[in-house]
């Protein structure tokens, strides 16, 4: 981390949202070979390997209760990889996140009591209609369905990852919720990502996506965090969606129309007018909260 000490810390925040949701894009070709369900068996499983390889956690010393907590966050990281993937194999990635950042939105604001967050909510809202309401069924509601879920499961997975935080140090325990993650797949992703195994770049091409969308973002934002302020973490990590829908336009070619653009435009101000309100109020801090595990799209 020497090195990473000498790099502006909001650069880093930005490098790390550009290779998640770049990673995601990467993932997002192989569906065609491996299916939604294979591919995200393939990501949980090598970003396991990778981090389990260069932690070697000590997990026979961990107490009940930190086994306990890496389970839930298993659980919370199945369900959000899945189900945001399964998004991704029908509706744009720069659609699927912006309905996807609605998790943790909704999440602050269940946990604030101030009038202008009903606000923000309001504009988000208006932002997930526009995607509702689109004409000439070039939105796929069942895709929208799914986003909504992998939001819900980041939710709960800012939550669950906050418990790990206090009961495992360092990061141990995000190897060993995506070990528990990479096993609940298995049943489903297994066979579709078999196809895979008997080839080379299909298989290099997820350990790419496993370190672009873990182990390099995570490092980058643990790395930016012991020196940026929360607020400001936030309010960068609201770009999520609109450097998603870049990565669609550049790996996929996947071009948004006004109707989606200005959805993912009212999520993104609804996201940062919450953020920087809990800066100057009480309420619920997103995403930090979930240290120490790293976003996983």
């Amino acid at each position: 981390m020497t090195r990473l000490s000498r790099v502006p810390a909001v650069l880093l925040v930005l490098v790390a949202i550009v290779s998640l949701q770049f990673g995601a894009g990467i993932a997002r070709t192989q569906f065609e070979v491996v299916g939604p369900l294979g591919a995200t068996f393939l990501r949980l499983a090598f970003a396991a390997i990778i981090l389990l390889a260069v932690l070697r956690p000590r997990v026979w010393t961990w107490p009940a209760k930190s086994w306990f907590a890496a389970g839930v966050l298993g659980i919370a990281l199945a369900g959000m990889n899945t189900m945001i993937y399964l998004a991704f194999d029908h509706v744009p990635l720069g659609v699927a996140v912006t309905i996807e950042f609605l998790g943790p939105l909704v999440l602050a604001l269940v946990q604030t009591r101030r009038i202008v967050d009903a606000l923000w909510a309001l504009l988000a809202l208006a932002g997930v209609l526009l995607l509702g309401l689109e004409g000439g069924g070039s939105i796929a509601v069942i895709g929208l369905i799914f986003a909504g879920c992998a939001g819900a499961f980041w939710a709960s997975y800012i939550l669950a990852s906050a418990q790990v935080g206090r009961a495992i140090p360092g990061i141990d325990g995000l190897a060993v919720a995506l070990a528990f993650a990479a096993i609940l797949t298995a049943p489903l992703g297994w066979s579709p990502a078999s196809v895979g195994f008997t080839s080379p770049t299909v298989m290099l091409l997820f350990v790419a996506v496993a370190v672009l969308s873990s182990a390099l973002p995570y490092a980058l934002e643990l790395e930016a965090l012991r020196r940026l302020p929360t607020r400001i973490f936030g309010v960068l990590s609201s770009l999520g969606p609109a450097v998603a829908a870049l990565a669609g336009l550049v790996i996929l070619r996947e071009a948004l129309g006004w109707r989606e653009i200005i959805a993912l435009v009212c999520v993104t101000i609804a996201s940062i007018g919450v953020t920087l309100a809990r800066g100057r109020g009480t309420g619920y801090q997103p995403r930090r909260e979930r240290t120490p595990a790293s976003r996983t799209n």
